[in-house]
């Protein structure tokens, strides 16, 4: 099985949707720009925020398989994806990739 690499690429912020929606909570995210897991087995990271997760696991887990090409040429690499988060106030997009 490949290795994948996920890599924190960037967060967005709405706060105009937290004002109107969300109840006032003092933590969030861990999650930094640049931060990188590896996915071995196509198994979660050690430390990979469980929600995030959720959101790539079968993406890492076909990219693992040697399996890509999401949705017909998707990515400019057609072993990687570019997945966010599912936090609609602050989501965060994560790169997949698999690594030798």
């Amino acid at each position: 099985m490949n290795k994948v690499r996920i890599t924190a690429i960037r967060q967005t912020v709405y706060p105009d949707l937290m004002a109107k929606y969300e109840n006032p909570i003092e933590h969030t995210c861990d999650v930094k720009e640049g931060q990188q897991w590896l996915s071995i087995g196509g198994q979660c990271p050690e430390g990979m925020c469980p929600a995030a997760w959720y959101s790539m696991k079968e993406f890492v887990e076909s990219l693992a398989k040697g399996e890509g090409n999401f949705y017909d040429g998707w990515m400019q690499n057609s072993m990687s994806a570019m997945i966010s988060c599912n936090d609609g106030f602050r989501p965060f997009s994560f790169y997949i990739e698999v690594v030798d």
